[in-house]
């Protein structure tokens, strides 16, 4: 059995569900510390955070991996063909919550640095790691915690890569290059409620909502660009009425996200909505929450670096990506401007029966430490 599987099964093992580490990040350090690696463990709420980080033999780039230990929860165990958290092996496949997102990563990067260390091949820079416990919750008290107190330091990565699950049909095919950003809002709309069977005594919200939600679904927001898909805004939830058959409602509450590319702004899309709710003379207001910015890597060194450790390990040629929901890249964006995202196949994720190709967890730390090396040389 390879290091990199053996370590993904102690990780899926642990039943981490989110925001609960289960102890993996004190696993992880119990492996990094002979390496060198400085460990701080880094609390937040009910968040464990680790922030490992080992200096080099010569001043040079620091390349930082990331990734969580949290899991979402099982689903109904009776439909699981094993237990969830009790790594098994079945038909050439890895199966565990976590398997593909993303313990099977972590664990790849891990042994990927120790062959590092132990080829006694010079590399100059220093590597750290980056790891959270809330990244598959609100994500509140994780990464984006550690991020701010590394800026607070003055901490400048240079090099992240993200070991969450983007390959779609074969490992490697895909390394997200980019995030779009997410913007929520909560619209309230105020009628005055009254009997049904009089209506000309009440104003019901929901008739005076309905044209300019109508409006809202159609708008064209912006036409993408070459690197992302144009921005898409969908109602998530409506919620209206007392619960009986006959009377109006007095308001009307709608839940909505915006997914926005680099084509559009925050302050753009709420001065927008904003001016088709006065336009169709709505009392109405917007709770709005920003969970994320988009952020892009144009291609360079560390996209290079992993097509080409890519092609060399698998003969995969690459595509870069930015579909998808949000990920930490988002936070760590702000402080290192080379940000991608590459791991196993995500077909299985969140699913009942989660699994990678054992053989992938091998040749995923392979492609890291092809990426190591050519990054630090």
């Amino acid at each position: 059995m390879s290091g990199a599987l053996k370590l993904a099964e102690a990780l899926i093992g642990r039943r981490s569900i989110t925001p609960d580490d289960a102890g993996c990040q004190q696993l992880l350090a119990e492996r990094l510390a002979p390496l060198g690696f400085r460990c701080e463990s880094l609390l937040s709420g009910d968040t464990t955070n680790l922030w490992a980080l080992c200096p080099g033999q010569a001043a040079g780039p620091t390349l930082v991996f990331a990734g969580h230990t949290d899991v979402v929860p099982p689903g109904p165990l009776e439909q699981w063909h094993s237990d969830p958290f009790v790594p098994t092996g079945r038909d050439g496949r890895l199966y565990g919550r976590g398997a593909a997102d993303m313990k099977s990563s972590i664990a790849a990067f891990v042994v990927a640095v120790e062959e590092l260390f132990a080829g006694g091949q010079p590399w100059r820079g220093r590597i750290g790691l980056l790891i959270t416990s809330d990244e598959e919750g609100p994500a509140t008290d994780g990464t984006v915690k550690v991020v701010e107190a590394l800026r607070a330091r003055g901490e400048k990565l240079d090099y992240c890569i993200i070991g969450e699950p983007t390959s779609v049909d074969t490992l490697g095919d895909t390394i997200k290059n980019g995030r779009r950003g997410s913007l929520s809002g909560r619209l309230t709309v105020r009628g005055i409620q009254g009997h049904v069977a009089y209506p000309q005594l009440a104003r019901n919200p929901v008739h005076l909502l309905a044209p300019v939600l109508a409006r809202l679904a159609a708008t064209e927001w912006d036409a993408g660009n070459a690197h992302f898909p144009p921005t898409t805004w969908q109602v998530s939830n409506i919620r209206a009425g007392t619960g009986a058959g006959n009377v109006i409602p007095g308001e009307i509450v709608v839940d909505f996200n915006f997914r926005f590319s680099t084509a559009s702004t925050v302050d753009g899309l709420k001065a927008r909505v904003a001016a088709l709710l006065d336009e169709g003379g709505l009392d109405w207001d917007i709770a709005w929450s920003v969970q994320g910015q988009p952020f892009l890597t144009p291609h360079g060194e560390l996209c290079q670096a992993l097509a080409d450790a890519i092609r060399a390990e698998t003969g995969v040629e690459t595509r870069l990506s930015t579909s998808g929901g949000t990920s930490d890249g988002r936070f760590i964006a702000s402080i290192c401007p080379q940000v991608a995202e590459l791991g196993p196949c995500n077909a299985s994720v969140h699913k009942i029966d989660e699994f990678i190709l054992a053989a992938d967890i091998e040749r995923l730390k392979n492609i890291y430490r092809r990426a190591l090396e050519v990054l630090l040389k």
